[in-house]
């Protein structure tokens, strides 16, 4: 007889839910998927950075349907972990109801980068690749 295991529910918050934390929700879901059930939201949700879905595409993680969510669209729900990914979030949202844990990890605004397309592309990769680091190194033996 099998046992499931109930996966624990981790949301990560940037302000406009556009970039960053959906890049990590992406990033997230496809390394441990298996043990986290993933969301994001943003305290002034805009939309899906076209960069984030073209970079997250060329490490073969789709996030093209991914939708921006405001924060009030999970009230009730609780969370095992509450994780801000950029200090707007973090000082406007430091609480969030139903958050068991609280972890504040900031990486650099993608959507604020200017230059050429490259350049870009270039600052949203590394943004990326950061993300994904610390979710590897920070979720691979997580206590939730």
């Amino acid at each position: 007889m099998s046992q499931t295991i109930e996966k624990k529910r981790i949301i990560f918050i940037c302000t406009h839910n556009s970039a960053r934390s959906q890049m990590a929700e992406g990033l997230l879901r496809a390394t441990y998927g298996d043990r986290f059930e993933v969301l994001s939201a943003g305290t002034q949700p805009t939309a899906v950075n076209p960069h984030a879905v073209r970079a997250m595409a060329e490490i073969g993680i789709d996030i093209s349907q991914h939708r921006v969510k405001a924060i009030g669209e999970f009230q009730g729900l609780s969370f095992d972990l509450v994780v801000t990914v950029c200090q707007k979030a973090h000082a406007v949202c430091p609480f969030i109801s139903g958050g068991k844990r609280y972890l504040h990890q900031e990486f650099d605004d993608p959507s604020a980068f200017t230059g050429t397309e490259d350049e870009i592309m270039s600052g949203f990769r590394r943004v990326r690749d950061e993300i994904g680091n610390w979710i590897k190194i920070t979720f691979a033996n997580i206590d939730l």
